[in-house]
């Protein structure tokens, strides 16, 4: 842009009344009248562009934050672990939490939904390069990651299209990245159809010392810009795509789509935490969606002081980029860190070690304004905190919608929905759900990330949740599980969050590790639709009430709004991330059924409880009906439970209950272990409802001979119901007068099923 043509602020002030692209931008007219009062003035095309990104949906969160401040409101009181434990809270990067022994760990989810959607692969790589610099700016070093993710129909073809991409896009970086991927999930359902999501979590580890902040301070301190080269894509990526829904024609946008390099981040991430090793930083931001305009807006906003850009100063792939397409860029593999003038020097020899390009662009003053000049010529001229921090915020309408209530009156019962009677149709049903898209094996998924590489690895899919060793000397570790079922959420949002929360929870505790802290990434449809925020109020209100009575806080998150193609929404999808600690991996307690001879108790109690649930999906493709009943301090009881046991060797193997009930947990846990079990269906249940029931709060251990008697002991004096249902024998899944199948027979229902839809 030749500088005759530049808008510049003088331009901006004296030419009040040019028209401006602020509704292709996404804008709103309120808000664009907004950031005229704001300024006095016309914004410039620069300060139009900064606006027009930051007040988008995916970064100013101004649909959402009126219903996520109760996750602060209704914190777990001072006292419980998990907020005890909290050092970095909401507000960051990511979450911080002291795990012990002079260790914080840093872990977040995100999502990447929109852009994985218009480019498969380089949408979901750049999905895991976003949350691990997410991760590194706090000064962490990323040790693991993982990936929820949903799709529509497994027999679509655009499922065909989207997955194989989206599959190869997390392994590719993730591998490239030298980072293991040690969990996650992969869920279909019509409702993902055209709009799938892509949810990616990272956790790192550091020192209480290392922590770092995002905030510029101390004038005459140097803003340094460092990593790849600025280039055109993902001009308006994440941030404007995130806040639109798709039409129905399909995929549009696509030069919106960020290009990821992973071996640019290896160098990048070294860099950093030699950087950080030598203490060269007061602030550091990654950039991410709305590129420069957040990482110069927030750094600004949160520091105490104001900065000054040459933005010409910015290396460039592209020449010919303009400075509001500068400001928008979201290419990846960039950072921008705060740094004292005595030690530029060696900050930018660092770099150039690392064969990574670094530029003074600027320095933080002692005024309150952003200002950023283009060959001298001022373009903007802002108050920093209204164009990150105090942008638009909106009390959408809300109203439970008109069909919930026949939704949960159609509930699964045995006169509404056929029920397998006999052992022959239980066999049958048995087979037919553990060879479901949903429940089958995912190996052909997992195996194409590196689950084991850095060694630290103890437990990863399919375990019930992730988890690394972080002291190689004490054998410290950390678990992480996510977890969401759309199908619970869409009967009941409030329970449906609770549910997750609780599931995720109880896959923590049933590794043996004591859950403390909790992320989100909540996925829903349009806020525009007052059926859509109803689930979204409830949900976020039933996941704060969760945390506040688990005391598991939560320390950060994302939400990702506008799920939907035309207008149908995506069933409500929070995702929920809870990481435990663990004082001695070695103690971890595995899925898998390993030693013959061994008892099997179930925890908790059973009921008639079907509603959205796998069987009444696979067998009759029904959704209705109530999710299960959820009590949240039996939850805590059998994780505690759970833990003790792992702790103290009282049990060699556990598995929670969820989707598929008790007999898709007994098919993984002996397809995993090698080892069959002969199963005696409780007096006191019926058959089927002991086999499918989804009922919350259970878990099925495998117990030592040795150590049943002390088990049932501390299950009996805690008041946890603990019930004998079998034992390891054989290579044969028996259900004691009913039927009986083969570990070979469940195995090739069970797998290759992914790769067989896929074609």
């Amino acid at each position: 842009m030749s500088i005759k043509n530049l808008d510049t602020v003088k331009h901006a002030t004296g030419t009040p009344d040019v028209e401006q692209p602020w509704v292709e931008l996404g804008l709103k007219a309120d808000e664009y009248a907004r950031i005229r009062e704001i300024l006095g003035r016309r914004p410039t095309g620069a300060e139009l562009a900064m606006y027009s990104v930051m007040w988008s949906e995916h970064c100013s969160y101004k649909s959402s934050k009126v219903h996520l401040k109760q996750f602060g409101e209704k914190k777990p009181a001072v006292g419980t672990p998990g907020t005890d434990a909290m050092l970095v809270g909401i507000g960051e990067n990511a979450g911080v939490v002291d795990v012990g022994q002079g260790y914080a760990v840093t872990f977040k989810i995100e999502s990447h939904n929109h852009p994985s959607y218009i480019e498969p692969y380089q949408g979901a790589a750049t999905g895991i390069g976003g949350i691990v610099r997410d991760i590194l700016a706090m000064g962490a070093r990323p040790v693991a990651v993982m990936d929820p993710l949903r799709f529509g129909a497994p027999d679509h073809p655009d499922t065909r299209r989207v997955l194989p991409g989206i599959v190869a896009g997390i392994g590719g970086y993730g591998n490239c990245l030298g980072l293991p991927n040690i969990g996650g999930e992969v869920v279909f359902d019509s409702c993902y159809q055209g709009n799938p999501l892509v949810n990616a979590l990272c956790v790192g580890v550091m020192k209480h010392e290392d922590i770092h902040l995002a905030q510029a301070s101390g004038a005459g301190n140097k803003v340094i810009l460092y990593g790849a080269r600025t280039g055109g894509d993902g001009i308006g990526g994440v941030s404007v795509l995130a806040s639109e829904t798709f039409a129905d024609g399909g995929p549009t946008k696509r030069p919106a789509v960020q290009v990821g390099d992973p071996f640019q981040e290896k160098l990048l991430i070294e860099c950093t935490l030699e950087i950080f090793k030598e203490k060269l930083v007061l602030g550091i931001q990654d950039l991410g969606g709305a590129g420069l305009s957040c990482a110069t807006s927030e750094l600004a906003s949160a520091g105490s002081g104001g900065m000054h850009i040459e933005l010409d100063t910015v290396p460039l792939r592209d020449a010919t980029l303009s400075p509001e397409e500068i400001l928008m860029s979201e290419s990846q593999e960039r950072m921008c860190a705060i740094v004292e003038p005595g030690k530029v020097d060696r900050f930018l020899e660092i770099c150039e070690k690392w064969d990574v390009i670094a530029t003074v662009i600027g320095e933080v003053t002692d005024g309150e304004r952003l200002e950023i000049f283009w060959h001298g010529e001022q373009i903007v001229d802002v108050p920093p905190r209204s164009v990150a921090h105090d942008g638009p915020t909106y009390q959408r309408p809300f109203a439970r919608p008109s069909w919930q209530d026949a939704l949960q009156a159609d509930a699964p019962t045995a006169e509404r929905l056929k029920r397998p009677a006999s052992g022959d149709e239980l066999r049958a049903a048995v087979l037919q759900l553990v060879g479901s898209p949903n429940q089958a094996d995912k190996s052909w998924i997992t195996s194409q990330y590196d689950r084991y590489v850095l060694g630290n690895t103890v437990l990863a899919t399919p375990e019930d949740s992730g988890m690394v060793r972080i002291d190689e000397d004490t054998n410290l570790g950390v678990a992480i599980a996510t977890d969401g079922n759309g199908r619970f959420a869409k009967l009941d949002p409030y329970t449906g969050a609770q549910l997750a929360l609780a599931e995720a929870y109880r896959n923590v505790a049933a590794t043996g590790a004591k859950p403390l802290a909790v992320s989100d990434c909540l996925n829903f449809g349009s806020p525009e639709d007052p059926d859509v925020m109803w689930q979204f109020a409830e949900a976020t209100r039933g996941l704060a009430d969760a945390c506040q009575i688990l005391g598991t806080p939560v320390t950060g998150g994302n939400v990702s709004l506008y799920n939907q193609t035309g207008d149908v929404a995506i069933h409500p999808t929070p995702v929920v991330a809870v990481l435990g600690v663990i004082d001695d991996v070695n103690r971890r307690t595995p899925i898998g059924f390993a030693e013959e001879g061994q008892l099997v108790y179930l925890l908790g109690d059973t009921a008639d409880e079907l509603g959205g649930s796998a069987w009444s999906q696979v067998a009759h493709d029904h959704l209705g009906g109530l999710p299960p009943k959820l009590d949240l301090e039996r939850e805590r009881l059998l994780g505690e439970i759970l833990i003790a046991a792992s702790r103290d060797g009282m049990i060699d193997a556990a598995h929670d209950l969820s989707d598929g009930g008790l007999i898709q947990a007994v098919t993984e846990s002996s397809l995993r272990g090698g080892q069959g079990v002969r199963l005696v269906v409780p007096a006191d249940l019926d058959p089927f409802v002991f086999l499918f029931s989804e009922s919350a709060g259970r878990a099925i251990v495998s117990v030592p001979r040795s150590e049943e008697l002390r088990f049932t002991e501390m299950c009996g004096v805690r008041g946890l119901p603990a019930t004998r249902i079998g034992v390891v024998d054989g290579d044969t899944v028996e259900v004691q007068g009913q039927f009986t199948l083969s570990l070979a027979e469940l195995r090739d229902a069970h797998t290759g099923v992914i790769e067989s839809l896929l074609g």
